[in-house]
C-alpha cells in the first residue's frame, strides 16, 4: 500500500475515533468525557482533526450548551440599537488577521462577520464591551464556525462556562492580566531562571512582551498551526497553557537571548519571527507540557492577592 493511501487510512480512522467521541451533541460528550478523562485529555493533545475543531471546541468550552440556552438571544442581539464601541470594533478590523484572506477584504464576508460578533458582545456584556484584542479570539473561532456558534464560544471563554473566566483579561483596568503577568514574571523565574535574570539586568519586564500573549491568548503571536494546536488544549485544560508555552518560549530561546542587549532583546520578543516559532508545533506542546505550573500559579496568585488587600490603591505589584 503507498504511504499516501496508509496515512489517508489512518487519518479517517482518527476522524471516525474523534466523531464517536463527540456523539451526537453535549449530552453524548460528556457523558463520553466524564468516563474516559484520560482518553480525551490524550487525544486532544494530539490535536483534534482540522474538520471537527469547530464542533469540538464548542463542546469543550461549554458554548454549545449556551446556545441551546439561549435561543434566539444572538438574533436579538443583532436587532438592538447601537453599541457605543462600534467605532472602535470597525477602526480594528482591518488590524485583524492582515494577512487571512478570509480577512483582507474591506468590509467583507470576514469583516463583517467579526464586526456582529464582537458588536453583539459589546451589547450582551455592556461592563466589558470591546477591547482591541478580543477580535483576535473572534477571529480564530470565525474561521471553524459560524457567527452565532463564535458569539458563544466567546462568550463560555470569557464568562467561564467551563473553566476560570477569561473576562477580566478586558475589564476596566485589566485586573486579570496583571494578576497573569505578576505569576508569569514569578514562573519565569523559577522555569527559566537564567533568562529571568537576564530579563531584569536589562530591565525588561512581562509587560514589555507578552501582555499580548495573554490578552489575545497567542493568537497575534503564534504561527497558524501551533496555534491550532495551542487552542485544543486551552479549550480542555483552560488557560494555564498559556503560561506553560510561554515558559516553553523562553526555554526554546534561552541562549539566544541571553545573549541580547536591551533593544534586541526586546525586538526579538515581540517579533512575530521569534526563533522559538521555528520549533515544530508538537515539539513546542510537548516542552510547553512538561512545566508542571498548577501548584506555583496558586502560590503566586495568594501572592498577588495579599499585595493587591495591601497596596490596593498603591504601585503595582508586578
Amino acid at each position: 500500500m503507498p504511504a499516501w493511501e496508509v496515512d489517508h487510512t489512518k487519518q479517517m480512522q482518527r476522524l471516525r475515533k474523534w466523531r464517536n467521541m463527540l456523539g451526537g451533541g453535549t449530552a453524548d460528550w460528556k457523558r463520553f468525557s466524564a468516563r474516559h478523562p484520560a482518553m480525551v485529555k490524550r487525544r486532544v493533545r494530539k490535536g483534534i482533526p482540522d474538520r471537527l475543531r469547530g464542533v469540538a471546541w464548542q463542546l469543550l468550552s461549554g458554548g454549545r450548551e449556551l446556545l441551546l440556552q439561549n435561543e434566539g438571544v444572538y438574533e436579538r442581539l443583532m436587532l438592538a440599537g447601537s453599541s457605543e464601541k462600534e467605532l472602535e470594533i470597525v477602526r480594528d478590523l482591518s488590524r485583524t488577521y492582515p494577512s487571512h484572506v478570509y480577512y483582507q477584504q474591506r468590509q467583507g464576508p470576514g469583516q463583517r462577520s467579526l464586526f456582529n460578533v464582537l458588536r453583539a458582545y459589546s451589547v450582551y456584556d455592556r461592563q466589558v464591551g470591546y477591547v482591541q484584542g478580543m477580535g483576535f479570539i473572534a477571529g480564530l473561532l470565525l474561521l471553524y464556525m459560524c457567527e452565532e456558534d463564535a458569539f458563544w464560544t466567546l462568550t463560555a471563554l470569557l464568562k467561564g462556562a467551563v473553566h476560570a473566566p477569561l473576562e477580566g483579561l478586558f475589564r476596566p483596568g485589566l485586573p486579570l492580566l496583571q494578576q497573569y503577568l505578576f505569576q508569569f514574571s514569578r514562573l519565569v523565574d523559577e522555569e527559566v531562571p537564567r533568562v529571568g535574570s537576564h530579563l531584569r539586568k536589562e530591565g525588561v519586564h512581562p509587560t514589555m512582551f507578552c501582555s499580548h500573549w495573554f490578552i489575545t491568548l497567542f493568537a497575534y503571536t503564534l504561527p497558524f498551526d501551533h496555534l491550532l494546536r495551542i487552542w485544543d488544549v486551552l479549550f480542555l485544560e483552560g488557560p494555564k497553557i498559556i503560561f506553560r508555552v510561554g515558559l516553553a518560549l523562553l526555554k526554546t530561546a534561552e541562549d539566544t537571548l541571553l545573549a541580547l542587549p536591551f533593544e534586541r532583546l526586546l525586538t526579538a520578543l515581540n517579533s512575530k519571527h521569534f526563533s522559538a516559532f521555528s520549533r515544530p508545533p508538537a515539539q513546542l506542546l510537548k516542552l510547553a507540557l512538561s512545566f508542571k505550573v498548577s501548584r506555583r500559579l496558586g502560590a503566586s496568585l495568594a501572592e498577588f492577592q495579599k499585595q493587591q488587600k495591601e497596596h490596593p490603591n498603591g504601585k503595582d505589584p508586578l
